[in-house]
């Protein structure tokens, strides 16, 4: 049986329709979106859905502060880092690439910057060996545990796991927590290789694992690894992305989803991408509905 955890834009209208779908067992707040009274009132009102609520903590995961406007050649990041530089940073979804000349704490001092608005919020990767990340969870993380007990809510994501300490951290402040392991990084498929399951499922994060395995090929080893390491393991990002543009299926997109399914995952997160819209968050769930029965024996 499959099921999707499908990203609830916090003031959208549709949820309860999304939520009531068959395939539909949770719901992701991603913790970059805004709120306009706090987590715990967007925790509390999404959390009667009646769907489990997933809390996405972005942990070590490197992501833009502020704004960059080009020409620049500065972008600050949420965490301090130490990296030997020169050296090449993605952002966004990996499309843009700029080189680090320096780095100064939270600061990268780039050669020349990537020739469009760099974006709060939007993540940055450095697939480097040398790459060190100052600290783990964010205040935004911790705010975000903190409002979550009195409610009774447990069920956390932690983003770039790499390490035991990281979901030993998000245990000191939510003892009960249900974490899925977000597997990003080659420490993070390190990681799984070695511990598994075994301080929560793991997740196939394909949005970052994609440009940190960086030779493109390399995904498909990376997610039939996580998926041997844990055959609950949940498989997230850039699932049926060209419905964000039109009701129309990329063949793609199709064939993609139709191999993850061979490969044996049976739980599918959707991302930002498709869910801002009824439309493409409907049409996504269904589509995976089909495809499921498609290739049921």
């Amino acid at each position: 049986m499959i099921s999707a955890i499908v990203t609830a834009p916090p003031y959208a209208d549709f949820l309860a329709e999304v939520a009531a779908h068959p395939i539909v067992g949770g719901l992701r707040l991603n913790t970059v979106m805004p709120l306009k009274d706090g987590p715990a009132e967007a925790l509390e009102r999404l959390s009667k859905l009646g769907q489990p609520l997933w809390v996405d903590l972005k942990g070590r995961q490197l992501r833009v502060v502020g704004a960059a406007i080009p020409p620049f050649s500065e972008v600050f990041l949420s965490h301090r880092i130490t990296v030997q530089t020169p050296v090449d940073a993605w952002f966004g979804d990996g499309r843009e690439r700029a080189r680090v000349v320096a780095v100064d704490g939270n600061r990268l001092i780039l050669e020349d910057g990537p020739r469009r608005l760099v974006g709060p919020g939007e993540s940055v990767n450095i697939p480097h060996p040398s790459l060190q990340v100052e600290g783990t969870l964010t205040e935004t993380d911790r705010a975000y545990l903190t409002a979550m007990k009195p409610l009774g809510l447990k069920n956390v994501m932690l983003s770039y796991v790499e390490s035991p300490a990281d979901a030993a951290e998000v245990r000191e402040l939510l003892p009960e927590a249900e974490i899925l392991l977000k597997i990003e990084t080659q420490r993070g498929l390190a990681y799984a290789r070695t511990h598994k399951a075994g301080q929560g499922h793991l997740m196939a994060a394909r949005g970052d694992l994609y440009v940190e395995v960086a030779r493109p090929h390399r995904i498909v080893t990376a997610l039939r690894e996580i998926v041997q390491a844990d055959p609950e393991a949940v498989v997230a990002s850039r699932l049926f992305n060209s419905l964000a543009y039109g009701p129309i299926p990329d063949s793609a997109d199709l064939g993609d989803a139709a191999f993850l399914l061979s490969l044996g995952y049976k739980t599918f997160l959707f991302g930002d991408d498709i869910c801002f819209r009824r439309d493409s968050t409907l049409a996504a769930l269904n589509l995976l509905e089909l495809l499921a029965a498609e290739l049921r024996p």
